[in-house]
């Protein structure tokens, strides 16, 4: 890792853990190793959402050329989310592609993915299904981004007809993840979610 990226990242290392946010516990980082290009970062789920109550584990690779190029961050958490993709947890942010610019730091992005689990772009989607739902089915996607949140990020929404639906198929040999993808996908219909599931 170039001097330059060494040096930015150590000092926002320490910005970070300094920061207020990370007093009231809404954001986090660890290093991963100790060369400081690889991060664990963790967000808070913001209140009035529904991923409150979550929390969720960010991988944040440091490129060589940062800060003139921006990190490349991904979720390990499982979300709901339009502008991430429920599959590999890729982000779909401006700030993260071509509106990077060298000033921001490890704080900005941490707190621009907090804002951006507030107020989700559906029109520029990287889940073109939870995008759908998001737009045209708003208490379906709230339910279901709640109940991802408890299932994955430890939130406080237990949903039993959820519960129950997985485990309708899980008796019929689906393993849980995937019953919750299908399920989620077809706006919890048990029946058209098995048809995908066995066509």
């Amino acid at each position: 890792m170039s001097n330059i990226a060494a040096q930015r990242i150590k000092r926002e290392f320490k910005e970070v853990i300094k920061s207020e946010e990370v007093a009231r516990c809404a954001i986090r980082v660890e290093l991963i190793n100790d060369n400081y290009t690889e991060l664990k970062g963790e967000i808070d789920g913001p209140p009035d959402t529904p991923y409150e109550g979550g929390k969720f584990v960010l991988e944040i690779k440091v490129p060589e050329t940062y800060p003139f190029n921006p990190p490349k961050v991904r979720f390990m958490t499982k979300i709901w989310h339009p502008n991430i993709s429920s599959v590999t947890g890729a982000i779909c942010l401006d700030i993260l592609k071509d509106q990077w610019a060298a000033a921001m730091t490890l704080r900005t992005v941490l707190l621009s993915l907090q804002a951006l689990l507030a107020a989700a772009e559906p029109d520029d989607p990287q889940d073109a299904v939870v995008a759908k739902q998001f737009k045209e089915n708003s208490e379906m996607f709230l339910m279901t981004a709640r109940h991802w949140t408890n299932v994955y990020a430890g939130g406080p929404n237990v949903n039993p007809d959820c519960d129950d639906k997985i485990r309708r198929l899980q008796d019929m040999g689906v393993d849980d993840h995937q019953a919750r993808v299908a399920l989620s996908s077809y706006n919890w219909d048990l029946e058209r979610a098995t048809e995908q599931l066995f066509s």
